[in-house]
């Protein structure tokens, strides 16, 4: 998108076309659903905000590409630090957001839309199971993955885990994934496959998109670890 499209277009129509830039505004504090009929120019003329730097900022999503990567070619240390710095600090930073989100729909269209109040609870449920997911991995599994790849690529012998073979903490998180893939789908089927009514506001369209979001990049989370990390990791075990 140009910048000439952000001037001409209204705040409602710009999140319309790509619902990422919804947080830019939230950021600035614009409100992109009631106040969303205005022009970006306008609002940042009303709030004294930069309109440069805003439409900078939009740009920026707009022009976001995701990159393709080999992820079965890289080395499992490095694999590691991937899934927490790009996977676990998305799940970190969007949780409170999706929430937000969740509970202003729920709250307001949840006597007409009755799913919108389970989806809320549902999100709620998945979001108390992810977090405390992540910190095991973080804390027990991943360090004593990268010990073994540290001591094989050193030619030194793997030493046993407090826990004994790396596959018992695997099959926990493997069924913590589980349980997290049955959630996520039950909100996907709740929602029509992230479908908003037809004369959904602009808030329940970005709540659906971010949960779709949310939902792609938790399928890459654990595609990451059950199929590339963890069958890894479990040959890496045998090597020592």
């Amino acid at each position: 998108m140009t910048n000439t499209k952000i001037e001409e277009n209204t705040i409602a129509e710009i999140v319309a076309d790509n619902y990422k830039t919804a947080d830019v505004f939230k950021q600035h504090g614009i409100d992109f659903c009631c106040g969303g009929k205005k022009t970006v120019e306008t609002v940042c003329e009303q709030k004294g905000i930069d309109f440069t730097t805003l439409s900078e900022e939009l740009s920026a999503v707009f022009n976001e590409k995701k990159p393709t990567e080999d992820f079965n070619s890289w080395e499992l240390d490095f694999l590691i630090d991937y899934i927490a710095n790009t996977h676990h600090k998305y799940i970190e930073s969007n949780v409170p957001l999706i929430q937000e989100y969740a509970d202003k729909v729920a709250r307001v269209h949840g006597h007409h839309y009755i799913e919108v109040v389970e989806i809320a609870h549902l999100f709620r449920e998945i979001s108390a199971e992810l977090i405390p997911h992540m910190k095991k991995e973080e804390l027990i599994l991943f360090p004593n993955i990268k010990r073994m790849v540290v001591s094989i690529r050193n030619n030194e012998p793997v030493l046993p885990a407090p826990f004994g073979s790396i596959q018992n903490p695997i099959n926990m998180m493997e069924a913590e994934h589980d349980g997290a893939g049955d959630i996520i789908k039950k909100i996907a089927e709740l929602s029509n496959n992230f479908q908003p009514p037809a004369e959904a506001c602009n808030t329940y369209r970005v709540l659906y998109a971010k949960l779709q979001e949310f939902q792609d990049d938790l399928f890459q989370h654990i595609h990451l670890e059950n199929n590339i990390l963890f069958p890894k990791a479990i040959e890496l075990e045998k090597q020592g």
